[in-house]
C-alpha cells in the first residue's frame, strides 16, 4: 500500500460522502439485530479482557463489502480483519463496533467509526451510533449531526477555562498508572468529569456538549473518525506532546486553543 496526498474534486469529494453512508448504513443493519442479545464475546486478550463479538466482525465483513463494490482500489485498515493494500492513494479505516465493552453490557455509548485518510491527514470521518439513529459527520466541507432531533450544524464550545471544562475519558484508570496520574491532574482543574463514553464523548465535544476528551492506548481505528468529526467542528486533536494523532497512542482533545494549552502543559509536565 502506498499512501499519497490525494486532491479530490467536489464530485469526488460527494461520492465518497455516500460511499462513507453506505457503510454506516450497513454497519447498522448488520448490528442492531445483536444488540442487547445474549452475545458470548470472544477475548483478543492474551491478558485481562478486550471483546469482540460477532456484532463487530458482521458490521466490517459489511462495510468492506460495500467498498468491493464501490471504492474498490482503496486501501482498508480495520480493527478485526486488519489491512488490505489499494492503489489510489486513500485508505478507509474501520472501527466496527468502537466500545465493545459497552455493546455488550447494552449500553448506547458505542458507535460505528468509518474515516478516510490520505497519506497526509484525515480527510472525513462519520461517528454513527445505531440504536439512537445518530450520525456525526465532518470533512469536506461538512460539519453535521443527523438524529432523533433533526439535522443540526456542529460547532465546539467557546470554553477558555479548566474551571469551566468537562472533561471525558472511557476508563478510570485511562492506560498506565502515570497517565492516569496525568489525567487525574487535568481532571482536578475542571468543573466536571465522566466516564465511559468511548466514540461517544468525541461526537459530544463535536456537538458542543463538553470541551475536553482525555485518553490513552489508542489506535489509528480508535481515533481517526474522531478527528475529522472535531476538527471540522472548529475543535484540536493532538497527542500529549502536541503533535499530530492520526496513529493513536495518547489523545488530547479540545474545544478550543485556549484548553487545549492549559491541558497540554499539565499533560506534558507527568
Amino acid at each position: 500500500m502506498t499512501l499519497r496526498a490525494v486532491t479530490l474534486s467536489e464530485p469526488e469529494q460527494a461520492a465518497l460522502r455516500a460511499c462513507a453512508h453506505k457503510m454506516a448504513d450497513a454497519a447498522r443493519a448488520a448490528i442492531l439485530p445483536l444488540f442487547r442479545t445474549r452475545l458470548v464475546p470472544d477475548n483478543k486478550a492474551a491478558s485481562g479482557f478486550d471483546p469482540v463479538t460477532e456484532a463487530d466482525r458482521a458490521a466490517e465483513v459489511a462495510m468492506r463489502a460495500v467498498l468491493a463494490q464501490l471504492r474498490p482500489d482503496d486501501a482498508i485498515l480495520g480493527e478485526e480483519f486488519g489491512a488490505q493494500t489499494g492503489t489510489s492513494g486513500l485508505q478507509w479505516v474501520l472501527d466496527p463496533i468502537d466500545g465493545t465493552r459497552g455493546f455488550i453490557s447494552g449500553t448506547p455509548t458505542w458507535g460505528v467509526l468509518v474515516s478516510l485518510r490520505d497519506a497526509d491527514r484525515v480527510l472525513y470521518g462519520l461517528i454513527d451510533q445505531p440504536y439512537i439513529a445518530e450520525r456525526f459527520e465532518g470533512g469536506f466541507g461538512v460539519a453535521e449531526v443527523n438524529g432523533p432531533q433533526g439535522r443540526m450544524d456542529l460547532a465546539v464550545r467557546d470554553t477558555e477555562t479548566l474551571a469551566q471544562a468537562t472533561v471525558l475519558t472511557t476508563f478510570p484508570e485511562v492506560g498506565t498508572d502515570t497517565e492516569g496520574a496525568a489525567f487525574r491532574a487535568v481532571a482536578r482543574r475542571c468543573k466536571l468529569t465522566r466516564y465511559g463514553m468511548d466514540c461517544y464523548a468525541y461526537a459530544l465535544l463535536a456537538a458542543g456538549q463538553v470541551d475536553l476528551v482525555i485518553e490513552a492506548g489508542l489506535s489509528a481505528y480508535d481515533i481517526q473518525a474522531p478527528i475529522a468529526v472535531i476538527e471540522a467542528a472548529g475543535g484540536i486533536v493532538t497527542n500529549w506532546q502536541g503533535g499530530a494523532a492520526i496513529d493513536g497512542g495518547r489523545v488530547l482533545a479540545a474545544a478550543t486553543r485556549d484548553l487545549h494549552e492549559q491541558a497540554l502543559a499539565i499533560l506534558v509536565d507527568m
